[in-house]
């Protein structure tokens, strides 16, 4: 087990004598279709993952926001987008 932790990108990782690549392809329950050509820098293998669609929800409160503003705002006029700076200044403007 001592080489696995020197691993840094791989598809998949076959440990010891009784693990062979077919039981990977065809039995133990991983998919042969792995990343190659160095893709497993960034890529896993083929999982269940790859079929599932996920959707990320978010919810701020005032205060949250209030916190967030200035962190928000610098980084929206940086990159040129001004309406995104401005989105955040009117949520937390006073309520008349």
């Amino acid at each position: 087990m001592g080489a696995f932790r020197s691993i840094r990108n791989a598809g998949s990782v076959f440990l010891g004598r009784y693990t062979p690549v077919a039981a990977g392809d065809y039995a133990s329950g991983t998919n042969h279709v792995l990343p190659t050509s160095g893709y497993a820098r960034v890529f896993s293998g083929l999982n269940v993952d790859h079929f599932t669609k996920k959707i990320s929800v978010q919810m701020i409160t005032d205060d949250g926001l209030l916190g967030l503003e200035e962190t928000i705002t610098t980084l929206a006029e940086a990159e040129g987008l001004k309406a995104h700076a401005e989105s955040v200044r009117r949520r937390l403007e006073p309520r008349e």
